[in-house]
């Protein structure tokens, strides 16, 4: 398990504690939020990971922008600043748009 991992196994089970002992609507509804989010980063940065070790351009990339080598802490950071980058919408569709984006073109612009 990753820090990634972790972090959001972390939230996950800070959100159960907090739905069993009936604890305040909207920190559950905030923290249930953030939870998303990080799924949504998360699963992008690891599809862009695997993605990158195929191919250099990807990696190249990387570099150039600033980020190092191709680890899963660089891609996660790059897939991270480019996700707050976003349009700022309602957290569904900016979930969504997370979840959409093509941080592999992002990577050579």
């Amino acid at each position: 398990m990753d820090d990634y991992q972790k972090e959001i196994a972390d939230l996950e089970a800070q959100v159960e504690r907090l739905v069993e002992a009936d604890g305040d609507a909207k920190t559950i509804a905030e923290l249930t939020m953030q939870l998303e989010i990080l799924k949504a980063i998360y699963t992008c940065a690891i599809d862009l990971l695997g993605r990158g070790l195929k191919d250099e351009a990807l990696r190249y990339g990387l570099r150039i922008q600033g980020y190092g080598v191709w680890n899963l802490d660089n891609v996660y950071a790059f897939v991270y600043e480019r996700a707050v980058e976003l349009e700022p919408r309602a957290h569904g569709a900016f979930v969504g748009g997370i979840k959409t984006t093509d941080f592999a073109l992002l990577l050579n612009s």
